[in-house]
């Protein structure tokens, strides 16, 4: 699956995933984002939701992503990232993922 094809299809779910798990930000990462995903590969997904990452909201987004796509997805909430990524930055450093301005 090639990154404007898996976009494209976010965006046709939007609102649904709005509504139905409180998603207000998604960024696509990994082998689809730069488009060098294989048969095996999986989807790779930072969240963002409007309020705390329950199971019920995790797994129900997770499950639909999937059923979605017809692959495995490995959905990251950004303050799980957040601690992985700290320790790569030096002071003063970050890692910008994606537009904090809705845009996109």
């Amino acid at each position: 699956m090639r990154s404007d094809e898996t976009l494209k299809q976010l965006r046709t779910h939007k609102a649904t995933l709005a509504r139905r798990f409180g998603v207000t930000r998604l960024a696509l990462f990994g082998s689809i984002a730069r488009n060098a995903a294989t048969s095996d590969s999986d989807m790779d997904i930072l969240v963002v939701f409007d309020g705390p990452s329950t199971s019920k909201r995790y797994f129900g987004l997770l499950f639909y992503l999937e059923d979605l796509f017809g692959c495995p997805v490995d959905l990251v909430t950004e303050k799980a990232l957040a601690q992985w990524v700290a320790p790569l930055c030096g002071a003063g450093s970050y890692l910008c993922l994606m537009p904090r301005n809705g845009k996109g």
